[in-house]
């Protein structure tokens, strides 16, 4: 005789969990297998802040939940996101097959699909992270940046000054979330130019201030172009940013030939040809 306890565990397993990246440009972004995961939900969660987006969205499945109302001034963005993953949890808990879409790629500077993913698969549950184009993708494209010629590092801003961190200022720096700077609370939608002006002084430690910076927000519109602004950089503080503009600062200094690792591999490769190495 079968288990009735046994039975509930087995039923409840039957759920499972994808977060998807719709892309960044509504429509032309979203890839076939994304496209799938949506489409075959019994319920889809939407992490999107733009209501044109949502509507789309609802054009695809029947049942799409917006996540955006759990946002409030003053609350914590965690809170938020924990928020986010009980949900999504909830329903698979509940044998469902959820879908929860988020902007760009589900993986990049998104807490939630991370912690959902984790949670379902160490209850049991399958669950699987589909990638999209994200912010950085279109970044590079639009700004016409290679980032294996120079290099490039990443940052979120506000780690930036609450870590201390090594810059090159020979490659591309891409600083995310500099609307936001210095925010500690987590509750906060934007901060002021004092705390812009805190990362200018920190930059300028390894950049000239007349140095030219980037801001830059890709299209999320068919019709809309990428936002593309060039200042100096110890002007920053003085311009309004939004939160889904990223700075980015190419190389200041050429790079500087490491001499002492030339001349050494300068003797290996004179040991190769000599038949001494393998």
């Amino acid at each position: 005789m079968n288990n009735p306890a046994s039975l509930a565990t087995n039923d409840t397993r039957r759920g499972s969990l994808a977060c998807v990246g719709m892309g960044m440009t509504l429509g032309s972004h979203l890839t076939p297998l994304a496209r799938s995961h949506i489409e075959q939900a019994d319920v889809v969660f939407a992490g999107l802040s733009d209501g044109i987006v949502e509507l789309w969205l609802q054009r695809m499945h029947p049942d799409v939940r917006s996540l955006q109302p759990y946002y409030r001034e003053g609350k914590s963005r965690l809170q938020t996101y924990r928020e986010w993953v009980e949900l999504m949890m909830a329903e698979v808990r509940a044998g469902k097959r959820v879908c929860g879409v988020f902007y760009g790629h589900p993986g990049i500077f998104a807490w939630s699909p991370h912690k959902a993913i984790e949670a379902a698969r160490a209850e049991g549950f399958q669950a699987h992270m589909e990638p999209g184009v994200s912010a950085e993708d279109c970044l590079y494209a639009d700004l016409g940046i290679d980032p294996g010629r120079f290099g490039c590092q990443h940052f979120e801003a506000s780690q930036l000054l609450f870590y201390e961190r090594r810059i090159d200022p020979t490659g591309y720096l891409v600083l995310w979330q500099v609307a936001l700077v210095g925010d500690r609370s987590l509750g906060r939608f934007a901060t002021g130019p004092a705390y812009r002006q805190l990362l200018v002084d920190l930059l300028v430690q390894d950049y000239p201030p007349e140095h030219e910076v980037i801001i830059y927000r890709a299209a999320t519109l068919p019709i809309e172009d990428p936002g593309i602004r060039r200042v100096a950089l110890r002007d920053l503080p003085h311009v309004p940013m939004s939160a889904e503009e990223t700075l980015v600062l190419p190389p200041a200094f050429p790079l500087r030939p490491n001499r002492a690792m030339h001349t050494r591999l300068a003797e290996l490769d004179s040991m190769e040809q000599a038949g001494s190495i393998a």
